[in-house]
C-alpha cells in the first residue's frame, strides 16, 4: 500500500487573508504531493510501505535520507492541514489543554509567543512545534528541514499536537521575508479543537 496525498478539509481560498489561495494550492498540490510521490519511490519494495507514517517516523533512523526527508514532509504537512481552520472559525483550546498550557507557559498568549519565537529564529527551513513529551508535559521546540519530534533521532522528541511550517514556500508569496508577520497572523486560523483532540490522544 502506497502513501497518498490527503485531501484538504477546506478550499484553497478558505484561509484568506492569512494564507492566500495561490500559496495553498502550490503548497498542497505540488509540494506535499511531491513528498508523497518521492516517499513512495524511496520505499518501493520495502515493507515500511505497508505501515503507518507514524510508525515510519518512529523508526526513521533505519532508513536513508530520501525516506527521512520525504516521509517527514508527508507527516508534517498532513498534521499541518489538520490544525488549520478558516478565518473566524478557530475555537479556543479545550479546558484540559488550556489548563496544561497555563500551568506550563503561564497563558495561551505566552505559548503563542514562544512558538512564534522558535519559528522565527529557526535558521533556514523547518518547523515550530507544540508537543507532548514522554512525561506527558507540554514542550515547544523547532526542527530543521522536514524533521519532526516523532522521529527516533529527533533533537526534541515528543508527540506533535501542533506544527507550523516555516519553510518559505508556506508564506513567501504574501509575506516575502517577513516570517514573524506570518507567524503572528497564523494564530487566527489555528484549529484548537483539533489540537485539543490530538492532546488527549497523545496522553
Amino acid at each position: 500500500m502506497a502513501f497518498t496525498l490527503p485531501a484538504l478539509p477546506f478550499g484553497y481560498d478558505a484561509l484568506e487573508p492569512v494564507i492566500d489561495a495561490t500559496t495553498m494550492e502550490i503548497h498542497h498540490s505540488r509540494h506535499h504531493k511531491a513528498y508523497v510521490d518521492n516517499l513512495n519511490k524511496a520505499l518501493e519494495g520495502n515493507e515500511a510501505a505497508d505501515g503507518t507514517i507514524e510508525n515510519l517516523m518512529a523508526n526513521i533512523s533505519k532508513y536513508p535520507a530520501a525516506v527521512r526527508n520525504n516521509g517527514g514532509g508527508h507527516y508534517n504537512h498532513s498534521l499541518f492541514w489538520r490544525i488549520l481552520l478558516p478565518s473566524g472559525k478557530s475555537a479556543a483550546p479545550s479546558a484540559k489543554l488550556a489548563e496544561a498550557i497555563n500551568s506550563t507557559f503561564g497563558s495561551l498568549d505566552a505559548l503563542k509567543e514562544k512558538i512564534s519565537t522558535v519559528g522565527a529564529t529557526r535558521f533556514g527551513s523547518g518547523w515550530a512545534w507544540l508537543c507532548v513529551a514522554a512525561d506527558k508535559s507540554l514542550c515547544v521546540c523547532s526542527s530543521p528541514n522536514q524533521d519532526n519530534p516523532l522521529m527516533d533521532n529527533a533533537e526534541c522528541p515528543g508527540i506533535p499536537i501542533l506544527g507550523i511550517d516555516v519553510w518559505e514556500h508556506a508564506y513567501y508569496l504574501k509575506y516575502q521575508n517577513k516570517r514573524p508577520d506570518y507567524l503572528n497572523a497564523i494564530w487566527s486560523i489555528i484549529n484548537w479543537e483539533e489540537v485539543s483532540n490530538l492532546y488527549v490522544a497523545a496522553l
